[in-house]
Order: structure tokens, then sequence, then C-alpha cells
């Protein structure tokens, strides 16, 4: 996140790059938490759950709501954990677009313009992660050698 390479002191940069790691972890928390929490609220809620897909026109409830807490629980936890972050951020995606399009596209109420704008947000810190990955701080990582590492 910061440019270290501007920075001559080297104990400044070294700590702009231990701010750089924790940020990545904070973040990967924040993001991942909606997901996970969202998928476990559905084990706890399923035929509420389905009721609202139903309401919403989705055909077999049962097959979309079991897809849908794999890509949340799964997603969210390889984004949190930091195990394989870019395809869990590309799980969440899978999940979010068609959930976004599909619940929060009702305009006429503010809830569902913030809804829909909320996801938007959430989408763009998940291109994120695809794009520059989840940082330092994982429980693995791999090696040039391809063997895995925990970094925490």
């Amino acid at each position: 996140m910061f440019d270290t390479n501007d920075i001559k002191d080297q104990e400044a940069r070294d700590g702009l790059y231990a701010i750089d790691n924790y940020l990545s972890l904070l973040a990967r928390i924040f993001l991942s938490a909606i997901f996970i929490w969202s998928g476990i609220n559905k084990i706890m809620h399923p035929i509420a759950t389905q009721e609202n897909m139903s309401a919403h026109g989705m055909p077999l409830t049962s097959v979309f709501l079991a897809g849908a807490i794999a890509l949340e629980i799964l997603g969210g936890l390889s984004v949190l954990l930091g195990i394989k972050t870019r395809w869990g951020a590309a799980m969440l995606i899978i999940f979010l677009i068609p959930a976004t399009l599909i619940f929060h596209t009702d305009f006429a109420t503010e809830l569902e313009q913030a809804m829909f704008l909320k996801n938007l947000a959430m989408l763009g810190g998940l291109l994120m992660l695809i794009q520059y990955g989840g940082g330092n701080m994982v429980l693995l990582k791999a090696d040039g050698n391809g063997d895995r590492h925990s970094r925490l």
C-alpha cells in the first residue's frame, strides 16, 4: 500500500512494510466477516432464506441455498485465513454478483439502494484481493518451491 521506495531510512521502510501486512490482514477480516456471518445465518434460518429466494422468483431454492452457503462460508474462510485468497475472493464474487442482481435492484427504496452500493463496495474489495492477493499475514503461503509455510 505504501510506496516504500521513496523512503531512504531502512527502519522507516520496515515499519511501513509491517503496517501494510497488518492492514491487509485487517481488511481480510472485515471483508470476510459479512460473508461468513451470512452463510451461518442461512444455515440457522434455511426456511426463511428459501422463502425469501422464492419471493424473488428463484427456482430450486434448496439447491441455490446449499450453493450460497458453500460459496459464502468456504470463500469467506479462504479470504479470512489467507488460504488460496484469490480463489476465495473469486468464489465470493460468483456468489455476490447474482445475489446483488436478484435481491438488491429495487431502487424504489433507500434500503435497497444502500444494499446495492454496499455490495458494489464489497465487489471492489474482492477485486483488489484478486489483483494484489491477501498480503503476507496468511495462514499458508507457498514459497518458490511450492511448499506451504505458515506466515502468521
